[in-house]
């Protein structure tokens, strides 16, 4: 706040306006504005002049949110509150159903780039507008034929003189053609609902589902968003090789979109949770040669970083180790802090648990929990990540811990095996039957260009 301060001292004041005023919520919803004005005077400064920002929230914030985007953007550039219906259903007992999220769209300048885009008919418009069908079962609407401000060519035209749309020649070459319909009082022009191009996108997005449990697009993130409402926001204020940046990617659905469309990316997420999804999302979706294309920042790149991360975050060294292995993080613990899948028939899997410890004093008794919890969970092997050297006990407990025997390579592998980060780093991997992790992959998508950036 101090250096908001310096730059935009006004929207201090109405932070604390807002910290002071209100219930008992104010103070932290102004501590949460004031996390979010810090970024999105940042995202203000890198946008190109005809770069636009979309916010999206629900109506909880949104009129505290627009009051600091006014702020920081000015009101002249708001473009639209984008109202998006992501529910269809959902009850409430004392109110109306909230159902929809709000998306403030603001442009730099007035020189921001817009596509219009356009939507199919729904089947509700097509019955209600286009009533008539020729006798090849064309359907079409009637529309005027009146000129734009009452000034055009005036002529007789069927027993009516006035002005026209129209030229008399072009007129008769449409009637010519069967476009002109002469059976009301004054002729008008026949509209075919398979020459138009669909109806114009308005602020009211009501075609674009939410992710629910049983979308095929699902990938378990919280906050993920659907592939079409990206796709929208990006196809109307970009074109191809623009930047698009998502200051907090999640689980990748921007940076997913922005490849696809052949737009340039920065991805921004401070989880490696979030950092690995978006990796495995890009690899499923585009195939692995996708990894030359963009460039992770802020990877541990050798054991000293890894530490560096281990000593910051245990929580985000974690994540991180279990990346490595392309283990799925396990949300209750139960001292299995990753899984891995491996198959024992053509149809049936089993599974293969991984510890990670980042900083702890290593002895043998970290093993031998791990053995006790591959027998509690019933799984065919243990897999430990560690960041120093083994100790001799550890090696022990985990050699007479047995093997498991894979019927499908017919071969048997060590049950409890132990890696440290530097091993890793090196393509020392571990000893498995050939696997793949259970997070649910992303569907494949076959076109992609050298267009991409991650931080």
């Amino acid at each position: 706040m101090r250096d908001l301060g310096k730059s935009k001292p006004e929207l201090v004041d109405l932070i604390q306006w807002i910290a002071m005023h209100g219930d008992r919520t104010s103070k932290s919803r102004a501590a949460y504005l004031a996390m979010m004005a810090v970024r999105l005077v940042e995202l203000h400064r890198v946008l190109k002049l005809t770069g636009s920002l979309y916010l999206h929230c629900d109506s909880t914030a949104s009129h505290y949110l627009k009051l600091v985007l006014d702020t920081i953007f000015g009101p002249a550039n708001f473009r639209n509150e984008i109202v998006w219906k992501r529910f269809n259903f959902h009850a409430d007992a004392k109110r109306f159903g909230r159902v929809s999220d709000r998306l403030f769209f603001y442009a730099k300048s007035a020189d921001c780039a817009f596509n219009r885009l356009k939507v199919p008919f729904s089947e509700e418009y097509i019955e209600s507008k286009f009533t008539h069908v020729e006798a090849d079962g064309r359907r079409y609407r009637l529309s005027d034929l009146n000129p734009p401000g009452g000034r055009g060519p005036v002529y007789e035209f069927h027993g009516v003189t006035k002005p026209w749309r129209f030229t008399e020649e072009k007129m008769l070459r449409l009637e010519a053609e069967g476009r002109i319909y002469t059976g009301s009082k004054v002729a008008q022009l026949k509209r075919y609902l398979d020459e138009l191009p669909g109806q114009a996108v308005h602020e009211l997005w009501t075609d674009i589902p939410g992710i629910n449990s049983q979308a095929k697009e699902r990938l378990g993130y919280g906050t993920q968003k659907p592939l079409a409402l990206l796709e929208r926001i990006i196809r109307a204020s970009s074109n191809e090789g623009d930047i698009v940046l998502d200051p907090f990617c999640g689980c990748g659905t921007t940076v997913a979109v922005a490849q696809r469309l052949n737009r340039r990316w920065i991805g921004i997420d401070v989880t490696w949770l979030a950092i690995d999804k978006v990796e495995q999302r890009l690899q499923q979706s585009f195939g692995k040669q996708v990894k030359s294309l963009y460039e992770v920042k802020g990877n541990p790149t050798d054991v000293a970083s890894a530490k560096d991360l281990a000593s910051r975050s245990k929580k985000e060294f974690e994540i991180w180790a279990l990346s490595l292995v392309g283990a799925a993080q396990r949300e209750r613990d139960g001292g299995v802090d990753g899984v891995l899948s491996i198959p024992e028939s053509k149809n049936k899997y089993t599974k293969v648990i991984v510890q990670v410890k980042g900083g702890e004093i290593l002895n043998p008794g970290m093993v031998r929990d791990l053995v006790g919890t591959v027998e509690k969970e019933k799984a065919a092997m243990g897999l430990l990540i560690i960041l120093e050297e083994p100790t001799r006990g550890m090696k022990e407990v985990a050699i007479h811990a047995g093997s498991y025997f894979s019927p499908i390579w017919d071969k048997s592998y060590p049950r409890i095996q132990i890696r440290t980060v530097g091993e890793l780093f090196e393509g020392k991997g571990f000893d498995l039957p050939y696997g793949e992790s259970p997070m649910k992959k992303a569907a494949p998508i076959k076109q992609y260009k050298r267009t991409s950036l991650m931080l």
